[in-house]
């Protein structure tokens, strides 16, 4: 092992402040710039969408295929935000109490529609539950968009007026 490695474990081990120790590099191979960011959240937005209609597509052949696309897709779409503030702002940011209940309905939807496709074997269930992922997951995105659910919930109190 080279010097400067054993004083980069040394100070990892023992605490002691080291400019050049190895949680300030990790720290800085793991800070991406704005660019990087926006790349890796369209990228990962992209496979998200095409994920959700792939499954939809198998929506007509196999139940248990469009629950795991379907499903993958919307976990990848959700964490494509993570690029753009990080991944503990992002939990953090789900679990507020604007959030809350559109996230736990979402990840409970989320979780019943692979239970209905893949265990109960019900295409009737996943379908629902899928509707109401979708559904939840709208109202979650919704709430990043100030004014958007008052305006969602002006426009159906107008519609069933």
């Amino acid at each position: 092992m080279a010097p400067s490695t054993i004083q980069k474990l040394r100070s990892a081990i023992t605490g002691e402040p080291n400019d050049d120790s190895l949680i300030t590099e990790i720290n800085d191979a793991t800070t991406l710039s704005w660019s990087t960011r926006i790349k890796g959240f369209i990228i990962c937005f992209i496979i998200g969408v095409c994920c959700s209609v792939m499954g939809v597509i198998f929506l007509w052949k196999d139940i248990k295929l469009f629950a795991v696309f379907y499903s993958i897709g919307n976990i990848v779409t959700l964490a494509s935000t993570c690029f753009l503030m990080g991944p503990f702002k992002q939990l953090k940011n789900m679990f507020k109490e604007k959030r809350l209940i559109a996230t736990i309905i979402m990840l409970t939807c989320l979780v019943l529609t692979l239970c209905a496709a893949l265990w109960w074997g019900s295409k009737r269930l996943a379908v629902l539950f899928c509707i109401l992922q979708y559904l939840a997951m709208t109202w979650y995105c919704l709430s990043y968009i100030p004014f958007a659910r008052d305006a969602v919930k002006k426009v159906f109190t107008s519609c069933m007026v």
